[in-house]
């Protein structure tokens, strides 16, 4: 059955998010939600999000909105009859202001994201890089969501005993409010080794040997479910979906992933799918499931047909009231209200407003191509670290500066940037080191086998962690076809088709309304450009029809060269030798980095260790990028 789509003509007024100075959504065509037996909503790597964005439409709702929607979501499953559960599957901190520039980090944002109801819900990687992050995960989310966190191979190192125990408990057995399904749910994380001393990371297929696991899959539940911080393409989701059919065969198991920061759905046989939904609290994901036959002691038959269906919505208050048949009046609860009061005044304490400095155009992470002036990474490698990356003691050494793409996080856009804008770009609290005095032959090699990977790195250096996680993660069919494509000037696209928000529409008429309902709809408010997802399930996920944007590939690394020799002549700029090469170069990159560094170094020929590195700047790359929009970026929008 092709999902209804609702064209919505106009609107006599749009309501406005919750948050102070948040662009009203845009009207646009819907598609129905398709609702099952259990039914599930989703959040995922949502990174500090609780606020919304303040500078697009499509993605203005908050976490009161949200917990408006919830609300009314339940409600609505008790009047069908039916179950809903409520999910969110990790990375809840580092990206954003109202986590980051408080002191402690996250002083306002555990208490909002506290106040959602969670049926489940487990830790991502970005709990687990800081010692603090950890500890504030396991002391205040942790009992938060005693009930229902789950922490299948998480282990937390008490401070006072040394003694590793638990995150969570690692799996739950629960029954649904109104069918009855009997329900057993693990929570993991992938293969992650770069946590915190506090945190013990078990690797998935150890964890699957424990008795704990080979007890809870001899279960005889109605549904597993499985929720983990994990991309759905990943070899940990197929381990696990492996271990459990082979014990049980024709038992429904939902997956609920995340990590990749992309809205994605895979098949894994006709009784096991998994959905993925996006990141940044863009999207908020919609699972449901039918033909679940209830067990009664024996196992369900072979015939039992099951089906699944998903739905990608947008998180803007058009479609929340759209799919809850309210609107700007009967929409938000007095919960949600107060929730986002008190986002709003986590905002304002922390001055996320201020201005820095007036963007003149958009910078992009992805919707342009790399170089060009409309690149964020272009800029900062010819504007912002050439001006930026000094230590005073070596200014005038020639200098290599090191940047990976996986620094920068989210584009800028045309107009104020803030103090919040600094945290969305980039949240991390890298410093930058550096080794003095490289042969030049040496360093200038460093940047291309970043670059290219390769044996050069083992899997514990893959340089799949160094770029952006849209483009880190393995994908599926669609993905892979259509990365092979360029544009017009062969630069290599990455387009929609799995994450979505970029596939051309002259490559799938699918993504494009049919001649009747364009005709139907021509008197419609053009189409905003956003997510037009391609997964598993077919292209009509995506509850909003957007026009397609454009994605580009991006290199693993940036490099500038900074304080290099300037090419010999009179200087009246009509010189045509090249530029003397430097004898040797401080090599400075981001302290990420650095073990691949090392490890490109010690290819090229250099015989450097850890031993060899020294501090160049205590400034981090958020500092650097304030810095110098304070410098160069006029006040006054």
């Amino acid at each position: 059955m092709i999902p209804r789509i609702i064209l919505v003509a106009s609107l006599a007024t749009v309501a406005r998010s919750s948050q102070p100075g948040a662009p009203a959504p845009v009207a646009a065509p819907m598609r129905d939600l398709e609702w099952g037996q259990i039914n599930f909503i989703h959040t995922t790597d949502i990174h500090g999000w609780l606020g919304g964005h303040l500078q697009e439409p499509q993605y203005s709702a908050d976490w009161g909105d949200y917990i408006s929607f919830t609300s009314h979501m339940r409600k609505k499953a008790d009047e069908k009859g039916v179950d809903l559960l409520v999910i969110d599957t990790g990375d809840r901190i580092e990206g954003n202001g109202l986590y980051d520039a408080s002191n402690p980090k996250g002083k306002y944002s555990y208490d909002i994201f506290g106040e959602q109801t969670i049926d489940a819900l487990c830790t991502g990687n970005h709990e687990l890089y800081q010692e603090t992050s950890v500890a504030r995960e396991h002391n205040t989310t942790v009992p938060k969501f005693k009930h229902s966190y789950i922490a299948s191979n998480l282990d937390y190192i008490e401070p006072e005993t040394g003694n590793q125990i638990p995150q969570a408990q690692r799996y739950i057995k629960f029954t649904t409010k109104n069918l009855g399904y009997n329900v057993v749910a693990l929570g993991f994380l992938f293969n992650f080794d770069r946590n915190a001393n506090n945190s013990v990371v078990q690797p998935v297929e150890e964890a699957m040997k424990e008795e704990w696991f080979q007890k809870a899959i001899r279960e005889k539940p109605d549904l597993f479910l499985v929720i983990g911080h994990v991309g759905l393409r990943m070899k940990e989701f197929e381990q696990i979906f492996k271990v459990i059919r082979d014990e049980n065969w024709y038992t429904p198991i939902a997956f609920l992933g995340g990590h990749a920061h992309v809205r994605d759905a895979r098949k894994f046989d006709d009784k096991a799918y998994a959905i993925a939904s996006g990141r940044y609290f863009e999207t908020i994901g919609f699972l449901s499931i039918d033909g679940i036959k209830k067990k009664s002691g024996s196992e369900v038959s072979a015939e039992a047909a099951v089906t699944f269906k998903r739905r990608y919505i947008d998180n803007n208050l058009f479609g929340l009231h759209y799919h809850t048949g309210l609107n700007e009046s009967t929409f938000p609860t007095e919960h949600g209200r107060n929730v986002s009061r008190l986002i709003a005044e986590g905002r304002k304490a922390l001055n996320l407003d201020d201005s820095f400095g007036c963007a003149s155009q958009d910078l992009w992470m992805s919707r342009a191509p790399y170089p060009s002036d409309s690149s964020i990474f272009s800029w900062l490698e010819t504007q912002v670290l050439p001006d930026s990356i000094v230590n005073e003691e070596r200014k005038d050494v020639p200098r290599l500066a090191i940047v990976n793409t996986g620094a920068i996080r989210f584009d800028i856009f045309k107009g104020a940037f803030t103090k919040d804008s600094t945290y969305l770009i980039s949240p991390f609290i890298s410093r930058f080191n550096y080794i003095p005095d490289v042969p030049y032959a040496v360093a200038s090699k460093v940047l291309e086998l970043l670059n290219n990977g390769g044996p050069v790195f083992s899997s514990a250096l893959d340089t799949q962690y160094l770029t952006i996680p849209e483009q880190a993660v393995p994908r599926g069919p669609f993905f892979e076809a259509a990365s092979a494509e360029t544009d017009n000037e062969g630069r290599r696209l990455l387009f929609a088709d799995v994450d979505s928000p970029q596939k051309p529409l002259s490559l799938s008429g699918a993504n494009s309304l049919s001649k009747q309902d364009e005709d139907k709809g021509k008197d419609d408010p053009e189409l905003i450009g956003g997510y037009t997802t391609r997964d598993d399930l077919g292209d009509d996920g995506d509850d909003a029809i957007h026009s397609p944007i454009k994605f580009y590939a991006v290199p693993n690394c940036i490099q500038a060269k900074i304080s290099f020799p300037s090419p010999p002549g009179n200087g009246d700029g009509n010189d045509t030798a090249p530029a003397p090469d430097p004898e040797t170069v401080d090599l400075v990159f981001i302290d990420y980095v650095q073990p691949w560094v090392i490890k490109a170094l010690q290819f090229s020929g250099g015989d450097y260790s850890n031993d060899n590195v020294k501090v160049y700047t205590n400034s981090t790359l958020t500092d650097v990028i304030a810095g110098w929009v304070k410098k160069h970026w006029k006040k006054d929008c």
